[in-house]
């Protein structure tokens, strides 16, 4: 395997081609919006020069890793030719089913087809290609440039053998990959979003504030951030999508989002990515202030 596609070049996106180019393989970066395309690039150029001053690689390595990657904004153009393809679009289920049906088309019967979902069924995302034993997830962590876990999805018809070439891969990128099946929110996401969940539902019934919420779960848990301030990371509108997909799939009422939730996302207090959620980062993210909505 040496030339792999991505789909999308957002945080994720970006992430996963910086880590493929790094790593010697040859990558097509495909994204519907040049300008999206330009700032992925921008952010893969930014890490790169951050890696350089912490003496992890040197200035021949950035050539080199962003020299493997080459940008698209046509799928079958960038798909042409390679062995792999990761897609890392939005956490849309119907926008994932279109890419997969495209993929299948424009691709050869070989090249495995992989999604960095964090919570859609794998086995439906390969209902809709012509080769289900060749679908897999690859769910990457942010920012995949440092996180060391990619959780291997097989999905009801994924091959042993497709399972054990994505598992080897992901140590050749220097991964620890783990295999988990096809279940709403995976491991990561099942375990992940409750939490954070139940902790906008004690903040929404005032139990305590947002800063104390996070300070219990960093002090007291041994958590690097609370919960509040990783769900503004993720992405409100994400956390809120990834729920909703649990809650349909289990149809357990333990998964429904908190209305405070809810009414963050449709309001677009989404997080860092919108300069506002539980904290302010209108300003940067050195110093965190708890929203005004909640003061």
């Amino acid at each position: 395997m040496k030339k792999v596609a991505v789909i999308g070049a957002g945080t994720m996106g970006n992430g996963i081609a910086h880590v493929f180019a790094q790593t010697g393989y040859a990558v097509s970066l495909i994204d519907i919006s040049q300008d999206s395309l330009d700032k992925g690039i921008a952010t893969i150029t930014k890490n790169l020069d951050r890696m350089i001053k912490k003496e992890k690689i040197s200035e021949s390595d950035k050539e080199a890793t962003l020299g493997n990657i080459t940008t698209f904004t046509n799928t079958a153009e960038g798909a042409k030719g390679v062995d792999l393809v990761v897609e890392a679009a939005t956490e849309n289920t119907e926008l994932k089913f279109k890419i997969f049906k495209e993929l299948s088309e424009v691709t050869d019967d070989n090249v495995i087809l992989a999604s960095n979902t964090s919570s859609i069924s794998i086995t439906k995302i390969a209902a809709q290609t012509n080769r289900p034993d060749k679908v897999i997830g690859m769910h990457f962590m942010n920012p995949v440039p440092i996180m060391k876990l990619v959780e291997v999805i097989r999905g009801y018809a994924t091959s042993d053998e497709v399972t054990n070439l994505i598992m080897d891969l992901s140590k050749n990128l220097g991964k620890t990959p783990t295999e988990v099946n096809d279940y709403p929110g995976f491991v990561a996401n099942r375990i992940l979003m409750p939490m954070i969940n139940e902790a906008i539902i004690s903040l929404h019934e005032g139990v305590a504030g947002v800063e104390e919420i996070d300070t219990v779960m960093k002090l007291g848990m041994a958590h690097p951030m609370g919960p509040l301030q990783l769900a503004d990371f993720i992405g409100l509108d994400v956390c809120l999508s990834i729920l909703n997909v649990m809650y349909e799939g289990f149809g357990n009422p333990k998964y429904a989002p908190c209305p405070l939730l809810v009414n963050m996302v449709t309001a677009g207090k989404l997080g860092v990515k919108s300069g506002e959620g539980f904290y302010d980062w209108s300003h940067g993210t050195k110093e965190l202030v708890v929203s005004d909505s909640f003061k």
